[in-house]
């Protein structure tokens, strides 16, 4: 390979994507939105839930019950109701996600020392919010009214997520995504743009060979991944703090061989589509629908098949 060759193929490059405001639009601003909007939009956390509260007891025990769930940060009590029957059209039209009612008889069972039930009606059409929300329900619910002792006592400690904020989980996961996402589409538009123009026949008549080729048209884009992941990275751990644990230079080492790799399946594309829109969905559909579906970003990867979980 002649390195002047290559140089100039770079430079050449370098010139086409700082003269296209599209392009630079789409490696910068892109991100930056898809990852302000993601961080912003997905939100795993269960807080301040809806709550519609239906007293039939109306006893000194059962309005302590209703004073614990109001004065808990996870719930929101904006409905209290006098019948089951507006309970139900609450649920049913969204206003609420969960109902609890509490029988005749609470408050005297709990003075004999009975069971004291308590019916809960969670919305199930959110089915994380609903499981989240009825293990808060449970917890307020088994520990009225005082901490049980029980023979066996469980400590229980959270590792990698302590504060189990989901945002520490989301925007990590995006850094990923992100990558996948517009290298690949960057080099790929790039190169069958001059296949549309007629330019790359320019190319074939010069004395350029295909790695020189190759390298020359990787490199522009590599760095311009690069700079994306520490633009993402930065975004990620100065505005939604996200906490940094480990080796940052190992960090960084292993980015830049998820760049190459990324911009790698753009360069493959890019050799089999003829038009741009073509290399658009293609790129898309390569990159874009696995990394979200498959990377465990959305869906944990022991919850698909073909694996013991």
């Amino acid at each position: 390979m002649n390195a002047r060759r290559i140089v100039a193929l770079l430079l050449k490059e370098t010139r086409e994507l700082v003269r296209d405001p599209v392009t630079l639009a789409l490696a910068v601003v892109m991100p930056l939105v898809m990852l302000f909007l993601f961080g912003y939009a997905i939100n795993m956390d269960v807080d301040e839930l809806a709550l519609g509260l239906y007293d039939q007891d109306n006893t000194p025990a059962s309005r302590a019950l209703v004073a614990r769930f109001a004065g808990s940060p996870y719930f929101d009590i904006i409905e209290y109701r006098h019948n089951t029957r507006d309970l139900d059209r609450s649920l049913q039209q969204s206003r609420i996600r969960a109902g609890i009612v509490i029988p005749p008889g609470f408050g005297r069972a709990l003075l004999r020392d009975q069971p004291a039930p308590v019916q809960v009606i969670v919305d199930g059409g959110y089915p994380m919010v609903a499981g989240l929300g009825m293990a808060y329900i449970d917890a307020v619910i088994a520990y009225f009214p005082a901490p049980r002792p029980e023979p066996v006592e469980m400590q229980t400690r959270v590792w990698y997520n302590p504060s189990l904020n989901s945002i520490n989980f989301v925007i990590p996961g995006l850094f990923a995504v992100i990558l996948m996402a517009f290298p690949p589409l960057l080099t790929t538009l790039a190169i069958v743009r001059e296949k549309e123009t007629g330019t790359v026949e320019q190319i074939y008549a010069s004395p350029l060979r295909s790695a020189e080729y190759v390298l020359g048209k990787l490199l522009p884009y590599a760095l311009v991944a690069f700079l994306e992941i520490l633009m993402v990275i930065l975004v990620g751990f100065v505005w939604f703090e996200i906490p940094i644990a480990g080796s940052l230079p190992l960090l960084f080492v292993a980015s830049l061989v998820y760049v190459f790799t990324t911009v790698g399946i753009g360069l493959l594309v890019s050799s089999l589509a003829r038009t741009q829109l073509a290399a658009m969905l293609i790129t898309l559909i390569v990159t874009l629908m696995p990394s979200f579906l498959f990377s465990g970003f959305l869906f944990p990867i022991f919850t698909m098949g073909g694996g013991k979980n």
